[in-house]
């Protein structure tokens, strides 16, 4: 455990549980728990402080994922092939990741988030539950395009640069997939734990992970990630809109102030 005052740590769990509800219901709960934990850790590596991060939001995000597979209506199997393909994705996107500029991502996916912002806000009906969620038929070619394009892209995206994966994977899977918003957050969190998982192992074989202060964050995490994932089930895919916004939003207005300071 790092040498941190008592007032740290309470931030740091409280930061661990608002990020692990906001990740339950649409993804992109590293947009709080991470520059926490950077801000709260000035003095730590930043390897150690990323292995921390992944090691905290693999236990939320699984937590989420255990109760959308009892609630909803979830294709496992679909998820863990995507899952698969994400993993391969992220760590194909981490090889390139040292010779890309992260001040040149920067202004595309904040063009591309602004467009998605206005896709949603234009089209009430992206995403609404229409009663049969996964049980419609889905294609051989758009489960294919789910696992190479969902799957290995945004895993790609996921290892290079990162920000908003979460919420770019409901976005993509409710597209391509045909699904609900909830279902679509659902399978989600599994591709997110088979892509956490990946990056946790590679930052505890690097031993680049500070188990104790994990430990005690993923336990608020874990009890914001199963807030999260039952209220998005009682409340449905319109409550998951309204956030998905705030976070697409959020995330733009993240970019844009690194932009500035870059």
């Amino acid at each position: 455990m790092p040498d941190i005052t008592i007032t740290t740590l309470i931030v740091l769990c409280l930061a661990a549980a608002a990020a692990g509800w906001i990740d339950a219901v649409v993804g992109g709960g590293g947009l709080l728990l991470l520059p926490a934990l950077l801000l709260g850790l000035p003095h730590v590596p930043a390897a150690q402080v990323l292995g921390t991060n992944k090691a905290v939001a693999i236990v939320g995000t699984s937590g989420a994922a255990v109760t959308y597979v009892r609630k909803a209506p979830v294709k496992v199997g679909n998820a863990l092939r995507i899952g698969l393909a994400a993993l391969a994705g992220s760590m194909a996107g981490a090889f390139f990741a040292a010779g890309i500029s992260s001040e040149v991502l920067r202004p595309v996916i904040m063009v591309v988030l602004l467009a998605v912002a206005a896709f949603v806000m234009l089209r009430p009906s992206f995403g609404k539950d229409t009663g049969d969620g996964v049980r419609q038929k889905v294609t051989r070619a758009r489960a294919i395009t789910a696992i190479v394009v969902v799957g290995g892209g945004i895993g790609f995206y996921d290892g290079l640069f990162g920000p908003g994966t979460g919420t770019f994977l409901v976005l993509a899977l409710t597209a391509v997939l045909r699904l609900d918003l909830v279902t679509a957050s659902a399978t989600a969190k599994i591709v997110n734990v088979c892509t956490n998982g990946g990056a946790l192992a590679m930052f505890a074989y690097q031993g680049s992970v500070l188990w104790q202060l994990a430990a005690l964050m993923a336990v608020f995490n874990l009890a914001g990630g199963l807030l999260g994932a039952r209220m998005a089930l009682r409340k449905g895919s319109e409550f998951v809109r309204g956030v998905l916004l705030v976070v697409v939003f959020s995330l733009v207005a993240k970019l844009a102030f690194d932009q500035w300071t870059a």
